[in-house]
């Protein structure tokens, strides 16, 4: 098995030691990915950006997405990304969970994290 690993270039990746998304197994994993930004919607709309341009680096896009985890501080704040994912996933809307928790910064408002299926080689 062929292990292709993705950076973004993120500060993270270094400091923490990870990069962006490991295509292994018939899958793309793309890390917890924040954004910048002041608001949820904001960061939302960058951390999908991010996903985004690791999934086309993978050969893979939202379409081919699977599983989707969204880690937010405030549920509450949930709600105004949904036009958002909505827009982002279409007609091939992945298994999804949302969880309430603190993330690494208290600036971060939403965390995304996403398995997607990688291209048949």
């Amino acid at each position: 098995m062929t292990i292709k690993r993705i950076s973004s270039g993120g500060e993270f990746e270094a400091k923490v030691g990870y990069c962006r998304a490991v295509v292994a197994g018939g899958f793309v994993h793309v890390a917890g990915t924040v954004g910048a930004g002041d608001t949820v919607e904001e960061q939302c709309k960058a951390a999908l950006e991010t996903i985004g341009a690791a999934l086309e680096k993978a050969g893979a896009s939202f379409a081919d997405a699977v599983r989707v985890n969204y880690y937010l501080p405030d549920a509450a704040e949930f709600e105004p990304c949904f036009p958002i994912l909505a827009a982002t996933f279409g007609a091939n809307p992945p298994a999804a969970t949302m969880i309430e928790c603190n993330l690494i910064d208290p600036k971060f408002r939403i965390e995304i994290e996403l398995t997607a299926l990688a291209p048949q080689q």
